[in-house]
């Protein structure tokens, strides 16, 4: 990133490849509402993954009579489970239900009108869904639990004080984020969202964020800054079984069953497998973009504690890069690679690979572009299973 981004996060230290150089909790999260809606059951709090990885699988598969080998492998504890007492949203334990009372449910708890299409809240989830289809980048809950958390909090400053840390932008650039997560009639959809968040949210602590410019800005901070977070019982069953110490032909046997069963879910429900939300990071948010990471995010804890490892060496006073663009992206053209940065991000990339092909033709070719269709099995297989 250019120095004009103003942030970036370096080592201080040697870091070995494959360590992990932090593991981050979110200073705010949410599920994704498409996703939450199409029974992705999650801990309303962490993200935590809450079918086990039998339903899970059943569920993706649409087969409610497959079994699962090595049952004892899924992580999930039904019986820690609990409900909000007032509007029955499901929580993984009883420390996430207290977490989330603590910090934003008391504003957000919808009590008897859960299912009462007139409330407030309701009506600005109703028009966010009919808005931002899937796939999902983002949630206007997240911003909810921004200003839920402030309305709650003793030490109100201090909560806008951290929200202001994450990059903010021009009033041009919030146009154009605003405009990328709501499309063609971004500004008649901006003002209602505003008129129905106003009307759910409303607090004259933060009476910036209600204003026109103060709204677009909140946008264009979670556009900018909101982590993608995927959690999966499946998959944390999948790792669990790739470390058993079994037989050859039992392994053999095992790795046949769980590829086919990608192969399947796949043909079934495509690319939709994790619970998706997204959060806020405070120090994974300071990590610049190279189209050649030295580090990478990820949710081993099936959880929303956000876990960066180094994918090389890195050298004291080295700056730690990840990459905002996934496997597949990076393989493209210097121009592809930056027409997507340009969009999302709002910056051209002026890493080391970048550089180098600086000179490359500013063309996406027809052979890339055929390319992109075609994804080995094998990597699409690895790319599901990586939560």
């Amino acid at each position: 990133l250019a120095l004009s981004q103003g942030k970036g996060l370096f080592a201080t230290r040697s870091i070995r490849k494959g360590e992990t150089v932090f593991v981050e909790k979110p200073v705010v999260s949410s599920q994704f509402l498409w996703n939450a809606l199409y029974n992705y059951r999650a801990c309303d709090h962490c993200l935590r993954a809450l079918e086990t990885a039998e339903e899970n699988a059943q569920r993706l598969l649409g087969r409610s009579s497959l079994v699962l080998p090595h049952p004892e492998q899924c992580s999930i504890r039904k019986d820690l489970h609990q409900q909000c007492p007032r509007c029955q949203v499901t929580y993984c334990s009883a420390e996430c239900r207290q977490a989330a009372l603590e910090q934003y449910h008391q504003v957000l708890c919808l009590g008897p009108s859960r299912d009462d299409p007139t409330h407030p809240l309701n009506k600005l989830q109703e028009a966010w869904r009919n808005m931002h289809y899937p796939p999902e980048t983002s949630s206007i809950m997240l911003m909810a639990r921004m200003v839920a958390t402030v309305k709650q909090a003793k030490d109100k400053d201090w909560w806008i004080k951290t929200f202001s840390q994450f990059c903010s932008k021009t009033a041009n650039e919030e146009e154009e984020i605003a405009h990328k997560l709501l499309g063609d009639k971004f500004k008649g959809q901006l003002e209602l969202l505003r008129l129905l968040f106003t009307e759910a949210l409303y607090d004259e602590h933060l009476s910036r964020w209600f204003t026109p410019e103060g709204f677009r800005s909140l946008f264009a901070l979670v556009g900018t800054n909101g982590q993608g977070i995927g959690t999966s019982s499946l998959s944390q069953w999948v790792h669990a079984c790739d470390a058993l110490d079994l037989p050859m032909l039992q392994r053999e046997e095992l790795d046949a069953f769980i590829d086919q069963l990608y192969k399947d879910i796949e043909k079934e429900s495509g690319e939709f497998l994790n619970c998706e939300g997204s959060g806020l990071y405070v120090l994974q948010s300071c990590c610049n973009h190279s189209c050649i990471p030295n580090a990478e995010t990820s949710f081993p804890d099936n959880n929303f504690l956000l876990h960066l490892t180094a994918l090389e060496d890195i050298e004291a006073g080295e700056e730690i890069c990840i990459s905002y663009l996934d496997c597949c992206q990076r393989e493209r053209s210097r121009h592809s690679r930056n027409k997507i940065l340009r969009e999302n991000y709002l910056f051209t990339c002026s890493c080391p690979k970048c550089l180098v092909q600086a000179d490359d033709p500013d063309v996406t070719s027809d052979e890339e572009e055929e390319a992109e269709g075609e994804t080995d099995d094998a990597e699409l297989e690895d790319e599901m299973t990586d939560v």
